[in-house]
């Protein structure tokens, strides 16, 4: 009988790459392949690449060199956005025998078997073997379709629901490596979203690249209210929560939806990436501060202390003195939960990148540390606001600390919280009244009820 093959996987970027690489997984178990760590003995090794940031391209290529040196003789596969985006020069590379576009993962299994039978005809010409697999971004792609039945994570689960970005924000290289925008249909949603609940994950997080814009291909046009209301209609799905938004769809009609469906976790994600009106225009962001001043006051008029976090990039071409402390007031205003904040990576083909006025590193460095400092300084407040205050937490696992068993989850606006306790509250949702902080990033809590 002949050896299984095996495989290992290596996830770099976002929680779409994330979904990708446990579907790819799945596939490949179906079809017999052993799933191993990412160490040294697999046959296959296949890195999902992420290129958002230069930081990014330089991590993907080191994994893959990494899957080489841990076995020379296996078959190293990169695949997703920076393969995407570099095309077919990444084939130079003696480390990557085989390469994967973003839209072609679910094929992952066939493209193996071709590549190996193909690598035993090279082998016997004494020849080497090496392939590319790519979908043409200027043709309209279809919505690679897969499905996952177990993550990583144990309680909650992340779905991608939509792939591609029509925006062309001027700093990013996205739309060129994930193509168009693409929405996937509900009846799939629906199906993959039942097999997850029946292995008892009770939170479903909706993600895709540009996820305001799904439903917006199909020939009978849903909108993101569609795919919230499917996932919320089905047995043993007890909450629902939404990857990152762009704040458009932020509307008086939007909102007042997710108000009244009770499984909705008011946790918004809305991608700013500047409070300069100028930086906007150049980012080619199709808002102004204000206007995103006013999504999220319509979101505080419907969810009490609801959270709200963020992105911000720094030292955009061009971005004076007086821009960047625009931004740093603008944010100061707005009061987030939590920001995540970006240096801005010149990305060859983008329009930023021919842009005058490049920002020194060092001031990059200076305006990141600035608003790190800031971000935790509203974070903290933001948690205050809820001592006392009785929330929701679905426990995830338990931790020790100085010698006390607690357990942590997240309250459903996404801020983490530990009860100490002596039963097993892992994947249990209960009811807490927040007390005070177990540390800078935790807030401590006593247990009223579990459901």
């Amino acid at each position: 009988m002949q050896e299984r093959k095996s495989a290992a996987f290596h996830t770099l970027g976002c929680k779409v790459n994330s979904y990708e690489t446990e579907a790819m997984k799945k596939i490949l178990e179906e079809h017999g392949y052993r799933i191993l760590e990412f160490e040294p003995g697999a046959d296959v090794y296949i890195i999902n690449t992420c290129t958002v940031t230069n930081i990014a391209d330089r991590k993907s290529r080191q994994m893959l060199h990494k899957a080489k040196k841990m076995n020379p003789d296996a078959v190293v596969v990169a695949v997703g956005c920076y393969v995407q985006a570099a095309g077919g020069e990444l084939l130079k590379d003696e480390a990557i025998d085989l390469i994967v576009g973003t839209n072609e993962k679910s094929r992952i299994y066939e493209i193996l078997e071709e590549y190996f039978a193909e690598r035993e005809r090279e082998r016997e010409k004494q020849t080497s073997c090496k392939r590319s697999y790519f979908a043409d971004e200027s043709c309209n792609w279809a919505y690679d379709e897969m499905q996952m039945t177990e993550t990583l994570e144990h309680t909650r689960a992340f779905i991608k629901i939509q792939d591609g970005c029509n925006q062309f924000c001027s700093y990013c290289i996205i739309p060129y490596a994930r193509g168009r925008i693409r929405s996937r249909r509900l009846e799939d949603l629906r199906n993959e979203v039942e097999q997850i609940a029946k292995k008892g994950y009770q939170e479903i997080v909706l993600t895709g690249i540009h996820l305001a814009s799904y439903g917006k291909d199909l020939e009978e046009p849903l909108t993101l209210l569609d795919a919230i209301n499917t996932v919320s209609a089905i047995d043993g799905i007890r909450r629902v929560r939404l990857g990152s938004l762009e704040q458009g769809i932020v509307t008086e009609e939007f909102v007042s939806a997710l108000a009244e469906n009770k499984k909705f976790c008011p946790h918004f994600h809305l991608s700013l990436q500047s409070g300069s009106a100028g930086v906007l225009k150049r980012m080619n962001r199709k808002y102004t501060p204000e206007g995103y001043r006013k999504r999220c006051e319509l979101l505080r008029r419907y969810f009490d202390l609801p959270g709200i976090t963020t992105d911000v990039i720094v030292g955009f071409p061009g971005e004076t003195e007086e821009e960047f402390q625009e931004t740093k007031t603008f944010l100061h205003e707005i009061a987030f939960t939590e920001m995540h904040i970006f240096k801005y990576s010149m990305r060859k083909g983008t329009a930023a990148a021919a842009m005058k006025g490049q920002i020194p590193e060092e001031v990059k460095t200076k305006r990141s540390e600035e608003l790190i400092a800031l971000g935790d300084e509203m974070a903290g407040q933001f948690r205050k606001q809820y001592f006392d205050k009785i929330a929701e937490v679905l426990f995830e696992e338990a931790v020790e600390l100085d010698g006390i068993r607690y357990f942590t989850g997240h309250t459903r606006e996404y801020l983490k919280v530990a009860v100490a306790s002596g039963q097993d509250l892992t994947n249990r949702i209960g009811k807490i009244r927040v007390k005070n902080m177990l540390n800078s990033e935790i807030l401590l809590a006593e247990l009223i009820k579990i459901y």
